[in-house]
């Protein structure tokens, strides 16, 4: 068993490292107080080829898998500025289209992701729904050629951002299980009849929060990914690589949140000596160190696994639970580390905690995670 990093992998870890760096901890602050995307970051990052590291190298993309993402992720955030759209625009949007689109599809839509000049967001949450897949109201219909959209969603990150929406819905009915046969359709932004609200949240982030009305919104027979029906499989293979990024991006903000509490810990002096060299300020962040180390083997183990064709269901929900964990830890104990200055708009912790709180959340919940793996992993009745 063989732990160590390709040197292929180091290197894009300290290019993507430097790229950000002049993007770093004082402009995520400022971009996060005023809800402004990260633009520069995120063209930066095109520029260099890095936003499709995971794509076919046949659309423009790196040619590599979830394991290079994961790296342009986490690096991204180590260097201060978590980059949260990597995770529905890359990971979901482009594996699904990559795996399951058509010809036309991919040439439309994969070499815009590669190179960053447009974004595809992803719309499965529903208000009346929640995490039951089962239950999402949105639907489409055919209507000769074309397909109708009628529903609503929430929670859609980065909708103003975005040249496209992959949007999960309803075409019917299983006969055997009653569950509804889902769908995928890639939808425009600017297609009649889809409308988008603001939807206010309390966390500082970049990226905006929408809500969508879909009011018989007319997509041609095209805009359907792979087989209609086919959509909950087609999810859960994003579903996974979603999970590994978004560990990733929280491996990456414990990383970020520990470098500037060491930091300040090492320079602070209250009384004779550096406040780190105190019991009660040391084990702490010596603690948070070691949950983000077990977090990022998880994640890389993860990544690996699916990346192999190998059963990653299991491993992408442990690696998000224990990312998510010890990113908030970490954060939270840099927070306190700082004192009184955590709080200041200075140093640039609250924003991260925001964020870490929220991917705590979402894109699943951590007791969702638990159930997944007392279902799967123990083998325990289903619980819900």
């Amino acid at each position: 068993m063989d732990f160590a990093e390709t040197a292929e992998l180091t290197a894009l870890r300290e290019t993507v490292a430097a790229i950000i760096k002049p993007f770093g901890g004082a402009y995520y602050t400022e971009r996060s107080a005023t809800r402004t995307p990260t633009a520069e970051a995120w063209g930066a990052l095109a520029e260099a080829g890095y936003l499709g590291v995971n794509l076919p190298e046949r659309y423009g993309g790196g040619g590599g898998g979830i394991v290079e993402l994961a790296a342009v992720c986490e690096e991204s955030a180590a260097a201060g500025c978590p980059l949260l759209l990597l995770l529905v625009s890359a990971a979901i949007s482009g594996e699904v289209i990559a795996r399951f689109g058509d010809e036309g599809q991919r040439e439309r839509w994969l070499p815009g992701l590669a190179d960053g000049s447009h974004k595809i967001v992803f719309a499965i949450t529903e208000p009346g729904a929640g995490s039951n897949t089962h239950r999402l109201a949105t639907s489409a219909r055919r209507a000769g050629d074309d397909w109708l959209l009628s529903g609503q969603k929430y929670y859609i990150s980065g909708f103003d951002e975005a040249a496209a929406v992959l949007v999960v819905a309803r075409t019917g009915v299983d006969e055997g299980t009653g569950r509804a046969r889902l769908s995928l359709f890639v939808v425009p932004t600017r297609t009649p009849g889809l409308t988008a609200h603001p939807l206010p949240v309390a966390a500082q982030l970049p990226e905006r929060q929408f809500t969508l009305f879909l009011d018989d919104v007319r997509v041609p027979a095209d805009a359907l990914v792979g087989t209609e029906g086919d959509g909950l499989r087609q999810v859960f293979h994003g579903l996974n690589p979603e999970r590994i990024a978004g560990a990733a991006l929280c491996v990456g903000i414990a990383r970020y949140a520990l470098d500037r509490a060491v930091a300040y810990a090492r320079d602070r002096r209250v009384w004779d000596q550096p406040i780190g060299a105190y019991q009660g300020i040391a084990h702490p962040l010596a603690k948070a160190r070691i949950e983000t180390s077990l977090a990022a083997l998880m994640t890389r183990r993860a990544a690996w696994a699916h990346d192999r064709g190998l059963p990653a269901g299991e491993p992408s929900n442990t690696a998000k639970y224990a990312a998510a964990e010890a990113a908030l830890a970490a954060v939270d104990q840099a927070i306190q580390t700082h004192g009184g200055n955590g709080m200041s708009a200075e140093y640039g912790l609250v924003p991260l905690w925001g964020l870490a709180r929220t991917l705590r959340i979402a894109p699943v919940s951590r007791e969702m995670i638990l159930n997944y793996v007392a279902q799967h992993g123990l083998g325990l009745p289903r619980s819900y």
